[in-house]
């Protein structure tokens, strides 16, 4: 397994402010944090840049197709960068919206708000 390397303290920050929940489908089942901007791409563990996701949510916002939540069609399966960009957008769109209410802008992209 790769590490993260997120603090305690910030997963449990990130798994509260999210109610303990999957932050897209609410599942409370096999929680774990997702960064919106992969690190491998310079994304930080700025909590602006990281979200609560169940293990199904997390595994499809990295292209991993779950059969019971997607259609085959008979060629294969959809898209699964349209897929990966998909989530990143929500991803992208529940952080800056929590945010957002408190008056803070958000920037996922580099990290904190303002």
């Amino acid at each position: 397994m790769i590490s993260a390397n997120i603090s305690k303290e910030t997963r449990k920050a990130i798994y509260k402010r999210d109610g303990y929940r999957c932050a897209l489908c609410d599942s409370p089942q096999g929680l774990q944090v997702h960064h919106i901007i992969r690190r491998a791409h310079g994304g930080t563990n700025d909590p602006a840049n990281l979200i609560c996701l169940c293990w199904r949510c997390h595994a499809e916002a990295h292209g991993t197709i779950i059969p019971e939540r997607h259609t085959y069609h008979g060629g294969g399966w959809e898209d699964r960068q349209s897929l990966v960009d998909e989530y990143e957008q929500a991803c992208t769109e529940y952080v800056c919206d929590y945010y957002a209410s408190m008056g803070i802008i958000a920037d996922p992209v580099s990290g904190g708000g303002r």
